[in-house]
């Protein structure tokens, strides 16, 4: 049986599968280890690129998602179908340096430690490959992150890293949000107790093959996931999210309704129904893009999924009048009326549209 496991998330990977093979068996001499990817369907085959590989060398392993995407929930998948004590998590485009994972090894195996993480920023790591505005915008998302970390650790935005497979079963269990790119600071945030942890300094290098997966939905992602953990799971992160982009479409729709009302002297019932069918319509589209990214529809799902968005708002929206106006009818004061109606309306519809409009797939 493998005394390591080593975990690789992919999507659109084809021409970095042998070679992330080939430089983990170099520096891994000695050591009973396999390949878990785990990949998100993609595209460009590399799906069908491991499993050839796993025909060669009976330590590869292919796990393909269908319906569902997202790095650290790909991480988590990986990490439990392990059999092994020990797993470690790289990604596929080389820029973590493989030659690393043996001194990692050691460290897990002769002491008392939980993780053991490759940092650019201890002494010794660097990042010289990045242009200042990405190493930046990585220092500013590492101090946010210690809004959220129970540990003294410098890299939390680290995706290289090694852990006893006790310790993500245990943070599995407690809850582990599952969301964007960043399953270290995932599992020190969710762990119930301090992870023991050490830093092992390495440099960061360019990719070797395929394009960057770095983007705004990465940013979004990243943003809710300390949000979810820094409120403490009181309520869904979808809603959480759900709920910021129906402040964003208040905003929608107030300019909207501003510019047809006053700026083109539409009347203001007239005014009010585009603003609100503008609105609905602009949600639909940044929660299919942003909130629902794992589950976004498209062709013709696209369509029934706004229909059914925009018929579960309007009736939430007819609660949220219908609320307001009975505790103002009761002499509540009009703010709070307000506000208890919005809840009441954004609850509605976030539970609707999650079982209506984006379905979980079907499992077989």
């Amino acid at each position: 049986m493998p005394q390591l496991s080593i975990v690789v998330p992919t999507f659109n990977e084809t021409g970095n599968i042998a070679e992330l093979r080939d430089r983990v068996a170099a520096a891994l001499s000695g050591v009973d280890w396999e390949m878990i990817y785990v990949d998100d369907d993609s595209p460009d085959g590399t799906s069908a690129t491991v499993r050839e590989l796993a025909q060669r060398d009976n330590r590869v392993r292919c796990i393909q998602r269908i319906g569902r995407r997202g790095l650290s929930s790909a991480c988590i998948e990986g990490m439990l179908a392990s059999s092994a004590p020990i797993v470690a998590v790289i990604d596929a485009d080389l820029q973590h340096d493989e030659r690393l994972l043996p001194a990692m090894f050691d460290v897990l195996r002769d002491e008392e430690i939980d993780v053991v993480v490759g940092s650019r920023y201890t002494e010794g790591g660097s990042m010289d490959g990045w242009d200042r505005t990405r190493a930046a915008t990585s220092r500013f998302a590492t101090k946010l992150s210690r809004l959220v970390l129970k540990a003294d650790l410098q890299d939390t935005m680290s995706g290289f890293f090694m852990v006893r497979r006790a310790v993500v079963e245990r943070c599995a269990r407690a809850g582990m949000s599952g969301v964007g790119f960043k399953i270290l600071l995932d599992l020190f945030a969710t762990s119930p107790t301090p992870l023991r942890c050490r830093e092992l300094p390495y440099e960061f290098r360019n990719r070797f093959s395929g394009e960057s997966k770095l983007d705004t939905m990465v940013a979004w992602e990243y943003f809710i996931m300390l949000l979810d953990h820094y409120f403490g799971r009181v309520v869904p992160i979808r809603f959480i999210a759900f709920s910021l982009v129906g402040l964003l479409g208040l905003v929608v729709h107030l300019l909207v309704l501003s510019l047809l009302f006053r700026g083109a002297g539409m009347s203001f019932l007239a005014a009010q129904a585009s603003a609100t069918m503008i609105a609905m319509t602009f949600n639909f589209v940044i929660n299919n893009v942003l909130t629902y990214r794992d589950m976004q529809l498209r062709g013709w799902q696209w369509l029934r999924g706004w229909l059914s968005f925009t018929l579960a708002c309007s009736v939430g929206a007819l609660a949220n009048v219908g609320i307001a106006t009975y505790l103002f009818d009761q002499r509540a004061y009009w703010v709070l009326s307000a506000v208890a109606g919005v809840l009441v309306g954004a609850v509605w519809n976030y539970a609707v549209t999650a079982v209506y409009t984006w379905k979980k797939p079907k499992s077989g």
